[in-house]
């Protein structure tokens, strides 16, 4: 059985929900579904086959072919959920902004910082919440991570390794083999606003030092290796990997300090589990197995620590609180525009 959230009193924020791909069936559909402060009210895609899965997943939801069919239903609906290609995600984070909606834009925030700046400028103008869904931040793994940096465990940070590998030879997005950087194609702004989020989330304010940025597909297109230095004002270096060519993947943490290291392999588990149905509130939802366990300690003498449950229930509960009762963003869209203008520093040559 799924956990009911705290009742707010308030009705469920009526939700539209842009995009029924992998973001949106994986992600945003179950949170929200989860989530009684929510309603999955109406669900946007052109894909024949894709609307046939979405009515059969979510038969309360009124499935549309188009932004404009779900924008002529803004007077029925409190929140847009933005989930498409990363060049969509301002004009449809704007338009549901000027219809009335406060509104979630899935990662890359945009394809331009400046139209992440337009879009909080469309928020502003509108009086409405906007927060971008960086949801790595609930990743069991990174939550762990910050207890031990908390607690002092590792002493005093030098170095930070953060890597998202994985191998795979053949895309089979359209849109990903076709948008070049100027429509927020390549892995740089697929994965980038993940791990510089991150690093920026534990060690503060950083600019790019150095970047290698490849394409090395045989056919070309957008980028697919990309490594990315950070240089933090805390003294930090961040070594972020991103990477679809990887047979094998890296650590997907190495975290060096000056009393231990800690390194951790293996994805947090929520995304598989997700797309198998388990959701928030059920057993085992975001618990990762003993074998994955991150090592902290030395060369001498380490020692497995358990990973926190993941949680990417928190973002969804965060942004309720945030449009209900006036709370704090989860995520501040000032911080993903930060990791935009990073992005765009690395891919003019830094």
């Amino acid at each position: 059985m799924t956990a009911a959230a705290p009742s707010t009193g308030s009705p469920p924020l009526r939700t539209v929900l842009f995009g029924y791909g992998l973001g949106g069936r994986v992600f945003h559909a179950p949170l929200l579904e989860a989530d009684p402060r929510y309603s999955l009210a109406v669900i946007v895609t052109s894909d024949p086959a894709r609307a046939r899965a979405a009515a059969a997943a979510y038969p309360a939801a009124a499935v549309v072919p188009s932004a404009e069919a779900a924008l002529a239903l803004a007077g029925n609906l409190d929140l847009a959920v933005v989930s498409t290609p990363p060049a969509t995600h301002a004009p449809l984070g704007i338009a549901a902004l000027e219809a009335g909606l406060h509104a979630v834009v899935d990662k890359p925030f945009a394809h331009s910082p400046q139209a992440a700046q337009e879009l909080m400028d469309a928020a502003a103008a509108a009086g409405k919440v906007l927060s971008v869904f960086q949801n790595r931040r609930w990743d069991g793994d990174f939550l762990t991570l910050k207890g031990l940096l908390e607690r002092g465990e590792l002493g005093t940070v030098s170095r930070f390794e953060s890597r998202m590998e994985s191998f795979k030879p053949a895309v089979t997005k359209a849109w990903k083999r076709e948008a070049g950087t100027a429509d927020g194609g390549g892995i740089l702004f697929d994965l980038g606003p993940h791990l510089i989020d991150q690093a920026l989330q534990l060690f503060g304010p950083a600019e790019p030092a150095y970047a290698e940025v490849r394409s090395r597909r045989e056919a070309g297109g957008p980028d697919d290796d990309v490594f990315v230095v950070l240089q933090h004002a805390s003294g930090v270096l961040s070594h972020l990997y991103m990477n679809s060519l990887a047979p094998q993947a890296g650590e997907r943490f190495r975290v060096t300090g000056s009393k231990a290291a800690w390194t951790k392999r293996g994805a947090d588990p929520q995304e598989a589990q997700l797309d198998a149905g388990l959701l928030p509130g059920d057993s085992g939802y975001g618990v990762e197995e003993p074998a994955s366990w991150g090592m902290l300690g030395t060369d001498a003498s380490g020692t497995a620590v358990p990973t926190e449950a993941g949680r990417y229930q928190d973002f969804y509960a965060g942004l309720a609180a945030a449009v209900l009762n006036g709370a704090a963003l989860p995520v501040h869209p000032a911080d993903s525009l930060r990791g935009m203008e990073i992005i765009r520093q690395v891919h003019a040559g830094i």
